[in-house]
């Protein structure tokens, strides 16, 4: 199946929608961002790795390049009604990693406004969210929580940067941040990071519109930048993704001068096109989060001693 076209579609129509890939395993119906997706190809051979992660089947090579292999069906605990003959080949976060699948269906283009969070129902932490369809539910999963486990280069980046001084957390520990992050694994490790760095107060949302019902609704008495100081935003996220969240703030008046950082798996050149169109102050790649940390400083104290 070809993508590459696909990708880029996004970029001149409306906001707020996305499209996923439809793969199988079992009898259950799953769904990825295209935008993730390099391409789908038919399973390859692959060669073992000697002290690998258990979710690794080993590596296969395409176009030259080895790609570890993800046994999705293995990794979610599932059995598997055929034998697996998809690989979606993926790039997030900047790491090619493929994923085997029963099958892979179709392509779908749908609103953010459609999926729904995740139900709590147990250990949800592989599912962010759920696509309601006539005939039935595709279940999105959350690729960059299952990476981090499988790699914990990921986790060490978002939890790693450089120790600031008592005067800069000084600084720090007066601005008011808003962070949206569907992962809970991420947004978990966001946020302590960013509270370790010095950054005291930040309000988590796990979706774009939770974020905009809180930046709508600020008290009007009090100063915005008492309130608002800076909003960090993952693009990917049920109810309303990132894009249309800075949208939504560069259309309103007082959070004309708010700093709106992107912090994404899904920064591409098309995608950080958009994010520019749209009014980004700045865009960094998941899971650099020394880079993030260095751009709230850059924006929040620019020409202030």
């Amino acid at each position: 199946m070809a993508v590459e076209e696909k990708k880029g579609i996004l970029l001149e129509t409306g906001t707020n929608e996305f499209e996923i890939v439809e793969f199988n395993i079992g009898d259950v119906n799953y769904g990825i961002n295209v935008a993730k997706v390099r391409e789908v190809i038919t399973r390859t051979p692959v060669t073992e790795m000697p002290q690998a992660h258990p979710y690794i089947d080993g590596l296969f090579t395409l176009r030259g390049k080895a790609i570890p292999l993800v046994n999705l069906p293995r990794c979610l605990n599932l059995q598997t009604t055929e034998e697996p003959k998809n690989i979606i080949v993926t790039e997030i976060n900047n790491y090619d990693i493929g994923f085997l699948v029963d099958s892979v269906s179709r392509i779908y283009r749908i609103s953010w406004k459609n999926m729904e969070p995740a139900p709590e129902v147990g250990d949800q932490s592989r599912v962010v969210g759920i696509i309601k369809m006539e005939e039935k539910i595709i279940l999105l999963l959350d690729f960059e929580t299952i990476i981090a486990e499988i790699n914990p280069e990921i986790n060490q980046k978002l939890t790693t940067f450089e120790e600031a001084s008592v005067d800069v957390k000084a600084r720090r520990s007066n601005v008011h941040v808003v962070c949206a992050e569907d992962s809970p694994l991420l947004r978990e490790l966001l946020v302590s990071t960013l509270h370790e760095s010095g950054y005291r107060f930040v309000r988590d949302f796990n979706n774009g519109q939770d974020a905009w019902n809180f930046l709508s609704n600020i008290d009007k008495n009090i100063p915005v930048e008492d309130q608002v100081r800076v909003i960090i935003s993952d693009i990917e996220m049920p109810q309303m993704d990132g894009h249309r969240l800075l949208k939504l703030v560069r259309e309103d008046q007082r959070y004309a001068e708010t700093p709106f950082i992107l912090f994404s798996s899904l920064i591409s050149e098309e995608m950080r096109r958009k994010g520019e169109q749209l009014g980004a102050n700045g865009q960094i790649s998941k899971p650099e989060i020394n880079q993030l940390i260095g751009l709230l400083d850059e924006l929040i104290f620019k020409g202030k001693k």
